[in-house]
């Protein structure tokens, strides 16, 4: 009987051996927590709201660990006669720690369906034709034209492409610009017209993941 177990352990030893050099290795590269936006957190991550004193518009705050990460948002029509609306993100890391953070862009969706970033920049000159027809102008989002959003830095449309890094006591503000992924998106009503159902963005510091929830009628309607 022992004689019988031993020859079958060492069978499967041989077959797992055997199968993980035939198979390619994968390597995954998941953040290790998440951390959501007014939902309950066995880590003590504080989540708030407050309203900018100057325009009276939502911020979303989550805090934790010294770190604190706060989440602006709007949309907009686009433009130059296409249907469909930009959906944009503005957040700040404030690095309140002694060690430099490293932030990564995360995920954006609406109602589940994943919003990829666009590329963005100033201006289109320079850029060639072909290049140039990838680019959306920040002049002609009202987002950003007039000053609702920060236009320092942008996660780019490879999110892997990048990482930005914040130093000890200092903060950064990165925006996020995407094009809604639904078909009709927006409802209109006497109250306004506001994206449908719930969005979600998240940024990752370091390996950790910060997500802010935004119901479509929170959301800043930058122009129409």
């Amino acid at each position: 009987m022992r004689r019988s177990l031993a020859v079958m352990f060492v069978f499967l030893v041989l077959t797992l051996l055997t199968f993980a050099q035939n198979e390619p290795p994968v390597f995954r590269a998941e953040a290790t927590s998440a951390f959501v936006w007014e939902e309950d957190s066995p880590s003590d991550a504080m989540s708030s709201s407050t309203r900018d004193p100057v325009t009276g518009y939502a911020i979303h705050k989550l805090k934790h660990g010294g770190i604190e990460v706060s989440s602006r948002a709007g949309f907009e029509r686009i433009g130059s006669g296409e249907a469909g609306e930009f959906l944009s993100f503005t957040t700040t890391i404030i690095n309140n720690t002694e060690t430099d953070l490293s932030v990564r862009q995360g995920r954006a969706s609406a109602d589940g369906h994943a919003a990829l970033p666009l590329s963005v920049g100033r201006t289109k000159k320079g850029l060639g034709k072909k290049n140039g027809q990838q680019v959306w102008e920040l002049a002609k989002m009202h987002c950003f034209s007039n000053g609702f959003l920060a236009n320092e830095e942008f996660f780019p449309a490879q999110p892997l492409s990048r990482v930005f890094p914040v130093a000890p006591k200092k903060a950064l503000t990165i925006s996020f610009v995407a094009r809604d992924p639904r078909y009709s998106s927006v409802l209109c009503s006497v109250e306004g017209c506001y994206p449908k159902g719930t969005m979600r963005f998240s940024v990752t510091v370091n390996t950790t993941d910060f997500v802010f929830v935004w119901p479509g009628r929170s959301m800043v309607n930058c122009g129409r």
